[in-house]
């Protein structure tokens, strides 16, 4: 089998003059690459990429030549492929044309992503499957709490009440952003609200530097979080985040932030971390997050990927080590999860369930394609 065509879009909400912040910058509220790859079967697949950076620098990627890296190529083949674009990060001629690194990582996980799907459908079987098949029914919580202009705790008490009516089990605030006590005063908020029987995380975005992480951590003992995320700066995290781990009982999780799997690896070889949060769409798709998943069962750390819950949900349900996946209700924050999919996977009382479908199980909606959707080639 043969790649034989490739179309992209680039995927961008509009603004909508109230943006939504973590600790210290702007969250888009939709930044991705889509890639739809055909082949000479007639069987097609595609992948998402995220990224939180400018997206003209993938773009450019596109338009000055990187398709011709992957028009050719078997889509089966999965490493290979991989293996071709993430050799670009190294070559004089991507550096000579301006092909940066995060831009080609992007790629790569996108077009990575679509053969694994053009893998499933091959083979009539959903991904989460032919990744293990664990389980078909997995966690899921819900990121909340950003900071917005003019937001207060009344706000902050809506936003938490409708999530719960929605039937979330868990809740994932943000901190970092104001001071120590207000960030406390915002995270017992949502305990009070979302009370002892549900699972409450707390993200910090890399926004501590360590001695205001050990004093955070101690205030939110109290509060019982499943995880702290990403609690300190990122010039000396792994230290930081072991040093961290020995003055508090709470677990810590990261690895979004690494832009590839070795970046990740070394978080569980440091034992820096108890949860592993990789991105798929960032970090090299599912044949670099295959193995970051086995890495994580042998060294019994959890799986809680980053972002984009219908493509990481194949992760989790197929691995021991998977534990939970992140998705974002709010059509404010993320309008994408709500309209790219014309049969997204349930979501009820917490718990997804993954579609039955071959490959990624999920059709795109043309319509919310052309709604958020530039296509480029």
């Amino acid at each position: 089998m043969k790649i034989t065509s490739i179309k992209v879009y680039i995927l961008q909400a509009p603004d909508t003059g109230r943006p939504h912040w973590v600790s210290h910058f702007i969250v888009p509220r939709a930044n991705e690459i889509l890639v739809k790859l055909g082949t000479d079967s007639g069987i097609e697949g595609f992948g998402i990429a995220t990224s939180y950076t400018p997206i003209e620098a993938a773009i450019h990627c596109f338009r000055t030549g990187i398709s011709e890296k992957i028009i050719g190529a078997d889509p089966i083949a999965t490493e290979k492929l991989f293996r071709t674009l993430f050799g670009l990060t190294h070559s004089r001629s991507a550096h000579e044309k301006g092909w940066g690194k995060e831009a080609i990582m992007r790629i790569a996980a996108a077009v990575d992503i679509a053969c694994w799907d053009i893998v499933g459908k091959t083979a009539n079987l959903p991904l989460y499957k032919i990744f293990g098949g664990f389980r078909d029914e997995i966690p899921c919580y819900v990121t909340c709490a950003y900071y917005r202009d003019g937001k207060d705790l009344s706000e902050l008490r809506d936003e938490i009440h409708m999530l719960k009516d929605q039937g979330h089990r868990g809740f994932k605030g943000k901190v970092g952003g104001v001071s120590l006590t207000d960030d406390i005063e915002r995270m017992s908020t949502i305990r009070e609200i979302i009370g002892d029987d549900c699972d409450l995380m707390v993200d910090v975005n890399r926004g501590w530097d360590l001695a205001t992480a050990i004093e955070g951590a101690k205030l939110l003992e109290p509060l019982r979080p499943r995880w702290l995320e990403e609690p300190v700066r990122w010039a000396d995290d792994r230290r930081e985040l072991k040093l961290l781990s020995q003055k508090t009982s709470i677990p810590l999780s990261a690895g979004e932030s690494e832009l590839t799997s070795w970046g990740c690896r070394s978080l569980i070889d440091e034992q820096s971390i108890d949860i592993l949060q990789f991105d798929c769409t960032m970090t090299g798709g599912f044949t670099e997050g295959r193995k970051l998943s086995a890495l994580c069962e042998l060294n019994h750390v959890q799986v809680a990927p980053h972002h984009d819950c219908f493509i990481h949900a194949h992760i989790v349900a197929g691995s021991p080590a998977g534990c939970i996946v992140e998705s974002f209700t709010d059509p404010e924050r993320d309008p994408l999860q709500a309209e790219l999919y014309e049969n997204p996977p349930t979501i009820k009382n917490g718990l997804l369930t993954l579609n039955q479908e071959p490959g990624l199980g999920l059709s795109l909606s043309e319509r919310a394609i052309s709604k958020f959707g530039t296509q480029i080639i």
